[in-house]
C-alpha cells in the first residue's frame, strides 16, 4: 500500500467522518484525488465500513467482560460462532490459539445480566466459559501505525 493511502487510512481510523476536504488538506492531495483513493480503499476491502463509537455507559451497558469458551465435547463441530450469533450481548467473537477456542467480548447492564448471558452462551454452544470482567479501558479503537511510526521493540 502506498504511503499516502496509509495516511488516509490512519486519518479515517481516527475520524471516520472526516470530510474529503479535510482529508485533502491533511494529505496535500486534491479533493477529487482523495475521493478516488478512498473509494479504491473501500473497493479493495481495506476500509470495510464506518461506525459510530458508542458510550456504552450512556446506553445502559456499563459492564464489559471477556468470555473465553471451549467445547465441552472436543469432538463436537466447531460451530460456536454460528450458535452464538443471535445473542446481542456479544460484541465480538475471536478465534484464538491456546486452551480456549474463542474469546468473546460482551457488554451487559449488570452482573446479573452477565450471569444470564453466560448461561445463554453455555446452553446455546455447549461450551464451558472462563470470564474476565473489565474494570476500566484506558484506550480502545487505536488507529494502526503508519510505516515508520511503530515504536521500537526492546
Amino acid at each position: 500500500m502506498e504511503e499516502i493511502d496509509r495516511r488516509i487510512v490512519t486519518l479515517l481510523a481516527k475520524d471516520g467522518r472526516m470530510s474529503f476536504t479535510d482529508l485533502a488538506r491533511e494529505t496535500g492531495l486534491s479533493v477529487s484525488a482523495v475521493h478516488q483513493r478512498v473509494r479504491r480503499l473501500e473497493k479493495r476491502g481495506i476500509v470495510r465500513g464506518y461506525t459510530a463509537v458508542i458510550d456504552h455507559d450512556a446506553i445502559g451497558l456499563p459492564l464489559t467482560a471477556f468470555v473465553s469458551i471451549k467445547p465441552i465435547d472436543p469432538a463436537a463441530p466447531d460451530d460456536a460462532p454460528d450458535r452464538l450469533a443471535h445473542l446481542h450481548g456479544i460484541e465480538a467473537c475471536h478465534s484464538v490459539a491456546g486452551d480456549e477456542s474463542y474469546i468473546l467480548k460482551v457488554r451487559v447492564a449488570s452482573p446479573v445480566g452477565l450471569e444470564e448471558l453466560l448461561q445463554q452462551i453455555r446452553a446455546a454452544a455447549n461450551v464451558s466459559t472462563r470470564t474476565t470482567v473489565v474494570l476500566s479501558t484506558p484506550y480502545e479503537h487505536r488507529p494502526p501505525p503508519l510505516e515508520g511510526d511503530a515504536e521500537p521493540v526492546g
